[in-house]
């Protein structure tokens, strides 16, 4: 009786797991810049929300010149709903920052595993890397 199946040979196996690990190495590092770049578009994405609620406030309350703290602006619900801050309640984002009795702010935002981190004030948005 003769044997008519035929398989892969040991070198054409070995061929085939050198690729996926060629590929693998190629392939890794960019899908963890990515996720690191994810962590960065979350935080400034929660710097424009704050930009865009402090000009809200501003709009709301024409007669004072005071920026209130970032954290009256996205804390409770009824906050983000008012000035469409909801993004940056996440645990992972921190911001940090202080505003004046003048109406001068400094606020910044940075996510606990991204790489940069983003600065509010009047003049708009800077970022550098943490």
């Amino acid at each position: 009786m003769k044997n008519t199946t035929q398989g892969f040979t040991l070198i054409e196996l070995l061929i085939v797991i050198a690729i996926i690990g060629i590929l693998a190495a190629v392939l890794i590092p960019n899908l963890l810049g990515a996720q690191k770049r994810a962590y960065d578009t979350a935080a400034q994405s929660c710097a424009n929300s704050l930009a865009k609620a402090i000009a809200i406030y501003r709009v709301d309350n024409p007669t004072t010149s005071n920026t209130p703290a970032a954290a009256d602006l996205y804390t409770t619900a009824a906050q983000q709903e008012e000035y469409g801050t909801s993004g940056c309640a996440s645990a992972d984002l921190a911001v940090d920052g202080a505003a004046s009795a003048t109406g001068a702010y400094s606020f910044t935002v940075s996510h606990d595993q991204g790489r940069n981190e983003y600065t509010l004030t009047q003049a708009g948005i800077t970022s550098a890397a943490k």
